[in-house]
């Protein structure tokens, strides 16, 4: 059982500048957030205001320029990128809006990626993958490569990949944003039973339909959160 007062995710100053032809862009300027266990927040704000950049720095894909990042406790701002790998592939999940899945390679192969990165053995990989199928309702299409599916299918299959290890967090950037409402809906209702299983969320998103899912609200504004508010819906904050 994880303390109640410990934060999964906490950033201190957290800024982000990226030099062209002299020029530097301030992408994120001064991000203060703490996200603790089990929460679902979304990010909203405007294009180009950060949202996409912060989600970098806290799945460890990117460093920040200034400012501190904290995992689990530790201060990793500073990690290589092989330590930040490390506990990226042990901690975290990804699912992004064009699905990134490999086409030569059916759902299950797909789905079961990132436990060979973790070398499982084969009967461990084949008993998570099978059961995070039937659990998405894609068992009947484990053979069947991406393109043979439809956009909704592919983004439960890479809901799948993101969750078969069981990660601390799953990070979604515009998780419904290349599918119609009734998969949107879907999707939305997927990352919600997740979250109520244990897994924090962070989701980056444009769709005020889609925030009300969440717990807490975050606006970025020009690389600054500007407000943070409560999902009124969410009765166990209020």
């Amino acid at each position: 059982m994880e303390n109640e007062d410990s934060k999964l995710i906490k950033t201190v100053d957290l800024k982000k500048f990226y030099y062209t032809d002299e020029i530097e862009t301030t992408a994120l300027s001064g991000v203060n957030l703490e996200v603790g266990h089990g929460e679902f927040c979304a990010i909203m704000g405007p294009s180009g205001c950060g949202k996409s950049t912060l989600l970098n720095i806290i799945g460890l894909l990117d460093n920040p320029s200034e400012g501190e990042l904290f995992f689990l406790e530790q201060e990793i701002s500073n990690h290589s990128e092989r330590q930040r790998a490390d506990v990226r592939k042990n901690n975290i999940g990804f699912v992004f809006q064009s699905f990134n899945l490999i086409d030569e390679l059916t759902v299950y192969e797909n789905i079961e990626l990132p436990l060979i990165y973790l070398k499982h053995t084969s009967t461990e990989r084949k008993k998570r993958v099978e059961a995070v199928m039937e659990q998405m309702k894609i068992m009947h299409r484990k053979n069947h490569f991406p393109q043979q599916l439809s956009g909704g299918q592919q983004q439960r299959v890479a809901i799948s990949r993101a969750v078969v290890a069981n990660p601390k967090l799953i990070l979604a950037d515009e998780p419904t944003g290349n599918l119609d409402s009734a998969n949107g809906q879907e999707v939305m209702a997927l990352l919600t039973d997740l979250n109520e299983q244990g897994t924090t969320v962070i989701m980056v998103t444009h769709s005020a339909m889609d925030a009300e899912y969440a717990h807490r609200i975050i606006h970025l504004f020009d690389g600054q959160i500007v407000s943070e508010n409560i999902n009124a819906k969410d009765k166990s904050l209020i």
